[in-house]
């Protein structure tokens, strides 16, 4: 175990800290967990969606899938994570990273067409993602039309029905909570 960490370069150990918000300590903890979960006989490059979603940090999380997609950069678009993918998501939900980076990425997963606004069908997706889709939790047709009436309200500053990612930011910079809430830590 104590092994893996001198598997990072220290050049590379240095440029990891100056590109991210983590600590040379966080990198060598990221590091090592992320090789725990590599294949041992074929040490992936990449680790596929399903090991990363079996980390404790990420399993009870509702934006599981959608976090392992906005951080990848897999060709094939399947939500498989570089090492360097694993560093940003670390990095974006660290307690450094700035207001404006965790918003931006709040966004972003929260954004489940990619096309850049928050419409209706997303906002759905998002509220059904906190509340749970089991007959007990679930909205129903009236509450969530209403519910996103009211988000669209308080959010949607040009009126066009959507909320973009400035929108977005300025409705988080008025919650104090969101920096707090907005973490991953190994």
């Amino acid at each position: 175990m104590g092994a893996t960490a001198s598997k990072l370069p220290k050049e590379q150990l240095s440029e990891y800290q100056e590109l991210t918000f983590l600590t040379k300590q966080e990198i060598l903890l990221a590091h090592k967990r992320f090789t725990e979960l590599q294949d041992r006989q074929h040490l992936n490059t990449r680790i596929p969606m399903s090991k990363i979603l079996t980390l404790p940090e990420l399993k009870s999380n509702p934006f599981r899938q959608r976090i392992c997609h906005v951080f990848s950069t897999s060709d094939a678009k399947d939500g498989s994570l570089s090492f360097e993918d694993f560093l940003d998501l670390l990095s974006a939900f660290s307690d450094s990273a700035t207001l404006e980076i965790k918003s931006h990425y709040a966004f972003r997963i929260f954004d489940f067409d990619d096309d850049g606004t928050l419409d209706t069908a997303d906002l759905e997706k998002l509220v059904n993602c906190l509340t749970g889709e089991t007959d007990d939790t679930k909205l129903t047709q009236e509450e969530m039309k209403q519910l996103i009436s009211n988000i669209l309200e308080e959010s949607d500053i040009d009126k066009d029905g959507t909320v973009n990612l400035s929108e977005f930011q300025h409705v988080i910079s008025r919650s104090p909570d969101f920096v707090s809430s907005f973490k991953i830590v190994l």
